[in-house]
């Protein structure tokens, strides 16, 4: 089976982590031949590069730049996929023609969170509309993804993100994360974000003064794009700044996770994170917004507490109780793990994505339909 992934940047990000996992072990299969098509060439996942595979820039002149209709088209024409995948709304709209031209299967993965409101005004909701009856399949991530677009029943799917276990198996000791960062205090925790509007940190950052405003043994971090901006910085009273570490994006995350004691995600729509999964896979309790798919991965006072949106108060309450019982901190992040291992491995996400794929080519029903 022959497979063209088309994106639009391979900087950090939760779908680009995703898409890097399933080639790799794609690439593993005797079976399997994928090629990749970005429209930008900045790329933060470097492993792209140890895979062996052909990838197309595809850099556009301008922001409507219609040349990569016909470049598509040529690529399709010389590789002759039996599928052609995209991975956001750009090059949704971009692949296709060409697959309707020269009849590919196309897997539209637009849907990658769960939109909650506005969606009328949401320009991926509206090229989600637009697409959904030029595409043979529509595979997002979460059951709640699936259900915010309206993706039509009979030809939608939804594959859980999955985890790979081997990216712990090389990370840096917590103590050596601790004396890096010049931490010195008794408790560490963080939210690993992009600092946007799609991302409440304004939420995590009051709730993390509340607690500072009552005790002193927290360090805060802020992990991702843009948190070691200005704008993210203007928002901590200068009297707490000693407590917060803003990193910016950093490729070790999976080692600042693991010297976490409570993580954090405060957020407005999610399909499935790919912060709570690392979180989890690392045993540590999580506290995050509920909706979206999220409530898919998190088990309320199991794995971790889910809270209301934009609540700082009820953040800062869930965040004491963890400081305050270390069992318990214990006992959600080992259960946390399990979850991941049994329900949100790569293997299983894997294994999902190649049925469907080879069902959709001998035109079976497939086992995951939203």
């Amino acid at each position: 089976m022959k497979i063209l992934f088309c994106i639009d940047c391979l900087t950090a990000g939760g779908k680009e982590r995703r898409l890097i996992e399933l080639i790799k072990f794609l690439t593993l299969r005797k079976d399997m031949e994928v090629e990749l098509i970005v429209m930008r060439k900045d790329v933060h996942y470097r492993e792209v590069f140890e895979l062996g595979i052909k990838i197309h820039y595809l850099v556009r002149k301008t922001k409507k730049d219609i040349s990569v209709f016909k470049k598509i088209y040529t690529i399709c024409k010389n590789y002759k996929p039996d599928i052609v995948h995209s991975w956001d709304s750009m090059t949704t709209i971009y692949a296709i023609p060409a697959c309707r031209l020269l009849k590919i299967k196309f897997i539209n993965g637009i849907i990658v969170n769960a939109p909650q409101k506005n969606k009328l005004f949401d320009t991926n909701w509206q090229r989600a509309k637009l697409t959904f009856p030029f595409s043979d399949l529509i595979i997002g991530n979460s059951k709640a993804g699936m259900a915010a677009y309206g993706a039509p029943k009979r030809k939608s799917y939804f594959i859980y993100n999955g985890f790979n276990f081997d990216r712990i198996n090389n990370i840096t000791a917590p103590e050596t994360i601790l004396h890096q960062l010049g931490i010195k205090t008794k408790y560490l925790i963080g939210m690993v974000a992009t600092f946007s509007e799609y991302k409440d940190y304004a939420t995590y950052f009051n709730a993390a003064q509340q607690v500072l405003s009552k005790r002193k043994d927290v360090t805060f971090l802020a992990i991702g794009n843009k948190t070691d901006s200005d704008a993210a910085k203007s928002r901590i009273d200068e009297k707490y700044a000693d407590h917060f570490r803003f990193l910016g994006m950093r490729s070790d995350v999976e080692s600042l996770i693991s010297a976490m004691d409570i993580c954090i995600l405060s957020t407005f729509s999610e399909g499935i994170s790919n912060s709570i999964l690392e979180y989890m896979a690392l045993a540590k309790p999580v506290i995050a917004t509920t909706g979206g798919g999220t409530v898919e991965i998190v088990e309320d006072k199991q794995t971790g507490f889910l809270i209301g949106p934009s609540n700082p108060g009820e953040l800062a309450a869930k965040i004491e109780i963890l400081l305050n019982d270390g069992e318990l901190r214990k006992k959600m992040g080992l259960a946390g793990r399990e979850r991941i291992k049994d329900h949100f491995s790569i293997e299983k996400m894997v294994e999902k994505y190649i049925s469907i794929c080879e069902n959709s080519l001998t035109n079976k029903a497939g086992a995951v339909q939203a």
